[in-house]
């Protein structure tokens, strides 16, 4: 093999060495993700209080500090004036539980009485949430999932 294969050779290597090395830097730093998200409302009938259950699994390279969790009726206030992340950091957090390396299992589960659901009325809801990961990166979305209540 002539040497100047071998040297272009490790000259490839460095390169795509340095590529891998910035990918895995690069992971490293992006905000947190939600997976396999599912949101539930079961209405209250007779003497049994209904329920608001969301479900889902938050990724963050640095492990995951908390997910705040909104439940918002699609034709409410939100719908014209757009919910923000420093509004929804206000908001009530799910509970999280360690699921692997670098993922959390979060639950947000609340009882809705029957003057609540009535209040509330009928229709589509959205799920907002903001995720934080320990190094303090976030991730905010006002739709992540939808449930239909009625």
């Amino acid at each position: 093999m002539s040497r100047r294969i071998i040297l272009g050779s490790a000259a490839a290597l460095v390169i795509v060495g340095g590529a891998g090395a910035f990918a895995v830097s690069y992971a490293g730093d992006q905000p947190p993700t939600l997976n396999h998200s599912t949101a539930r409302y079961t209405a209250p009938a007779g003497d049994r209080k209904g329920s608001f259950t969301f479900t889902t699994d938050v990724k963050a390279a640095s492990g995951v500090k908390s997910l705040k969790v909104l439940a918002w009726p699609a034709d409410g206030p939100f719908a014209k004036t757009p919910l923000t992340e420093k509004e929804l950091a206000a908001a009530e957090s799910a509970t999280c539980k360690p699921a692997g390396e670098d993922t959390a299992h979060c639950t947000y589960r609340v009882t809705v009485t029957a003057a609540e659901a009535a209040e509330s009325g009928t229709g589509l809801w959205h799920v907002a949430t903001l995720a934080t990961a320990k190094n303090g990166d976030t991730a905010f979305a006002d739709k992540t999932a939808t449930f239909t209540v009625g």
